[in-house]
């Protein structure tokens, strides 16, 4: 056993070593598998082919578990989810209801960032695409708030914390990534989209709360605009037809997916075809538009697939060398009560996403540490739901905070990314508070999929 947790170090060693190297994550998982395969190759010839348990048919599983992967009926979900979020990005649904929701926050201190988190909100029940929504929100709020004399900080922090919730709120990709990963009838596609939808309406709340305190504490960073708006039934009125094509496209998803009127990848199709149809309707629907949505698409599932690939390697090969025994005996060996363990695998995962990104992390940690949460008897959705939210804060924080990166690209030149930085540290508090929240409270999550359909 010994062998065994120095060669699944030097694997993961290994594996953080290349990272530095500048090679596309997919390429260093595969090279990580082949040079650990050899290893073990010529390890189990020195030490007896007993040292590893199924070594030999691990191996032989890869190509049957890579054709499974691409076959897989719930990953036709992620391309369909993609194409969905990019083709509302160009609908100009967005901007339209930041144009009249923001007549009905106006009034309030702070009101443009609020404005910023419900259309971020809405933004994330319908695209989940981190990048598209960032750059979006970022684009239509930065210098509106800018202009009204906001806060550098609490602006780039609103439009950057908000673009995140996307990842969490379904439809998710990140949440299909997870479904597949853990491959059981307790923790489906349409269990987890139902059980992180209060978990992300819960962070977009707290983050309102946060920009009305500091509105009340300090007026100077959340001021009033010059000229107050006027609520009026036209304001309500402008609101409600702005938002309808959105909410309408929410029910569409996920209402089918709620009542079982279709399957979360059944359920994606139509998503994908209602944002076509949103885009028509705004008459931003042409062949150029068209043409750059698959072709985004396509490079994004390009791209998440080569991952797939690269970590299903690296998953045999892992296991092979023993590698989840190694894991559950040191999860279970730890001093601490199943609860301890819990925490201690959330903080684990906290930590790691300050250098990978979530996809490495899900595709690879996710499926070592799931068995033995429910071992220790914990609700296997519950869990995930607390790891999505955990991974969450991966895009706000350094160094590879990718949100800071799409949001830098987009803010006006006054504001540094020491404002981003500081911008975000409020919102990293503020999701962490929600997933103790999640932690104390698992009803949380776990009651909308005990009474929905699926």
């Amino acid at each position: 056993m010994l062998l065994s947790e120095i060669f699944v170090a030097g694997m993961f060693l290994t594996f953080g070593i290349l990272l530095f190297t500048g090679f596309p994550v997919a390429w260093v998982l595969g090279g990580t598998a082949v040079i650990w395969t050899v290893v073990g190759m010529i390890a189990v010839n020195w030490f007896g082919a007993g040292l590893w348990f199924d070594w030999g048919s691990s191996l032989g599983l890869l190509p049957e578990r890579i054709w499974g992967m691409v076959s897989n009926d719930v990953l036709v979900a992620l391309p369909m989810f993609i194409f969905m979020g990019i083709m509302l990005d160009q609908s100009g649904v967005a901007e339209r209801m930041m144009n009249n929701i923001v007549k009905l926050f106006g009034v309030v201190r702070g009101g443009y960032a609020i404005t910023v988190v419900v259309i971020g909100v809405l933004l994330a029940a319908t695209t989940g695409i981190i990048g598209a929504a960032v750059v979006l929100l970022g684009m239509l709020s930065l210098p509106v708030m800018m202009k009204n004399g906001y806060d550098k900080s609490l602006a780039v922090g609103t439009s950057c914390a908000t673009g995140t919730l996307g990842i969490l709120i379904p439809p998710s990709i990140m949440l299909v990534l997870m479904a597949d990963r853990l491959a059981t009838p307790k923790a489906s596609v349409g269990d987890l989209f139902l059980g992180a939808l209060f978990p992300g309406l819960l962070l977009g709340a707290l983050y309102i709360a946060y920009i009305l305190t500091i509105g009340v504490i300090s007026p100077r960073k959340a001021p009033l605009p010059a000229d107050l708006p006027k609520i009026t039934p036209r304001v309500f009125l402008d609101v409600l037809v702005a938002v309808l094509p959105t909410v309408a496209l929410i029910l569409a998803v996920l209402g089918t997916i709620f009542f079982g009127i279709a399957t979360p990848t059944e359920a994606s199709g139509v998503g994908a075809a209602g944002a076509t149809v949103l885009a028509a309707f705004n008459r931003r629907l042409n062949w150029e538009v068209l043409r750059q949505s698959v072709t985004q698409t396509t490079r994004t599932a390009c791209f998440i697939f080569a991952i797939f690939v690269g970590a299903t390697a690296f998953s045999v090969v892992l296991r092979g060398l023993g590698g989840d025994r190694v894991i559950e005996e040191l999860l279970l060996g730890l001093p601490f009560p199943p609860v301890g363990i819990l925490a201690t695998i959330l903080i684990v995962v906290f930590f790691l996403g300050f250098f990978l990104d979530w996809v490495e992390i899900t595709l690879i940690i996710l499926p070592l540490v799931a068995p033995v949460v429910t071992d220790l008897g914990f609700d296997l959705v519950w869990f995930t739901i607390m790891f999505a939210v955990t991974l969450q804060t991966s895009f706000l924080t350094p160094p590879v905070g990718f949100a800071i990166f799409y949001v830098k690209g987009v803010c006006p030149p006054e504001i540094s990314v020491k404002d981003i930085y500081k911008g975000v540290v409020p919102f990293i508090l503020l999701q962490l508070l929600g997933l103790l929240l999640v932690f104390m409270f698992p009803s949380i999550v776990t009651w909308l999929p005990s009474v929905g359909a699926v």
